[in-house]
């Protein structure tokens, strides 16, 4: 806005200032109720980047204990080339050194939409109801569009036919759909496909004519959408051996015994080693990794996740497992082999304790962490790490919510930005007029940076 001298001079939007400051004043309550609004999306939107860090933190503690249970915890695998690949193994794995080459990681198709914008009421096309077909499937070759078993619907309608409704129809579909906004206003829809050649997309519509000219995709067809990135597999090559996957995690197939988690193409040696000594070595992996998973856990409780249920569910149960045994392993023997807790939950490793232990009874030791029946600590704890982010769990429900909870406050977002600007036009023309300055408004509702955007 341009420096107002006088009372009576316009502002860049060509309202007088005693306009402005007229309207302002009378919309102050709406303006507080708008910015609670926000603050309340703001405030879930936090809540949901948390619950999606202690989800991470979680499956990322149970992948490293699940690769060091059973016959794991004896032996260990190794990458030359931590930014091509990294390597677990499970402990059926041979001994020796494998040479990989991966020639290309799998990723998922990625569709956008051309920018559009929606009508005043914030919605897009008619809302006559619309149904949207997504088929999988693989393309590319003399047969085209091949599809797969799956496909999935999508209904859009007057109730759900905004930016942020379409894309919610979309996910709970199970298809990744984000919405993104512009500096200009204006919208457009991002599509993620899941990783793997055979999951490439055909999207059919039927209905509405804005929504058909918008989504739809045909690889061999109609394209309204463009392709910007391809859906393919993970192609690499062991000891000369060509291995194709349509995920970047390689469980056995490329290295029996092995898990591969794909980062990058180039070349790399895979090291397996085998042997008691690799006991001491891994345990020590293990406590690193659940003690970085509780300084995680601790952050988010003192933060982001103060107070919230799912936090202090898992914090409490991994930590009580560890503190107790879990009914299976005796924590004096964890103690008596260089194992304890500290006050704020984090392992302690005695290593001059573990040693000793380890000469004595390699076996024993290993006992104390990973059983053939999985009643070890590591087996426990990766068991724990395991169904706290399951789909039934606590956490995943949380997020769901707090998903859902989002889009709901969106959409009250956009019908209030809407009933704001109806009213900031009607009282500056109201105002103007009174003030017999000329009639008219400038605010039409449509543009970016109105005056009474109150919304953001």
């Amino acid at each position: 806005m341009t420096t107002i001298s006088n009372t009576t001079s316009s502002t860049s939007t060509g309202v007088t200032t005693d306009v402005y400051n007229r309207v302002a004043q009378t919309m102050a309550p709406a303006t507080t109720a708008a910015n609670k609004l926000n603050a309340s999306i703001t405030k879930d939107q936090t809540k949901l980047s948390a619950l999606g860090q202690l989800q991470s933190a979680l499956a990322n503690f149970q992948q490293i204990a699940a690769g060091l249970t059973g016959a794991g915890l004896s032996t260990t695998a190794s990458s030359s080339a931590k930014n091509v690949l990294t390597a677990t193994s499970t402990g059926a794995a041979k001994a020796g050194t494998y040479a990989l080459d991966v020639k290309q990681l799998a990723q998922g198709q990625f569709l956008t939409s051309e920018e559009f914008a929606t009508g005043t009421d914030g919605k897009v096309g008619s809302g006559a109801p619309t149904t949207v077909k997504i088929d999988f499937g693989t393309t590319g070759g003399d047969k085209g569009f091949v599809t797969g078993a799956a496909s999935a619907s999508v209904t859009i309608d007057s109730s759900n036919n905004t930016p942020e409704g379409i894309a919610a129809a979309f996910k709970a579909a199970g298809v990744d759909v984000s919405v993104v906004k512009g500096d200009n206003g204006k919208y457009s829809l991002s599509i993620d496909g899941k990783d793997g050649a055979a999951n490439s997309m055909r999207i059919s519509v039927s209905g509405d004519a804005a929504l058909k000219n918008l989504l739809t995709y045909d690889p061999t067809g109609t394209q309204k959408m463009k392709q910007t990135t391809a859906a393919q597999d993970a192609i690499l090559t062991v000891d000369g051996k060509q291995i194709t996957s349509a995920s970047n995690t390689i469980k056995d197939t490329a290295i029996g015994g092995a898990t591969l988690n794909l980062v990058g193409a180039g070349k790399s040696d895979v090291t397996i080693a085998a042997g008691a000594s690799q006991i001491g070595d891994n345990l020590k992996s293990f406590v690193a990794a659940y003690n970085d998973l509780n300084a995680k856990m601790l952050k988010l409780q003192k933060g982001d996740l103060k107070s919230d249920t799912a936090m202090n569910q898992a914090i409490s149960q991994m930590s009580m497992l560890l503190k107790t045994g879990g009914g299976t392993v005796s924590v004096t023997k964890l103690a008596a082999a260089g194992i304890s807790q500290d006050k704020d939950g984090n392992m302690v490793l005695d290593d001059k304790k573990l040693q000793a232990a380890l000469t004595t009874d390699s076996s024993a030791v290993a006992s104390l962490f990973t059983t053939t029946d999985g009643r070890g600590i590591a087996d426990l704890l990766s068991a724990k790490a395991s169904a706290l982010t399951s789909s039934s769990s606590v956490l995943t429900r949380e997020t769901s919510l707090t998903t859902n909870e989002i889009t709901n406050l969106n959409t009250k977002k956009a019908s209030m930005t809407k009933a704001l600007t109806a009213q900031a036009n009607a009282l500056a023309a109201l105002y103007t007029a009174q003030a017999q300055t000329g009639a008219g408004s400038a605010f039409n509702g449509t543009g970016s940076g109105t005056l009474f955007d109150m919304l953001g």
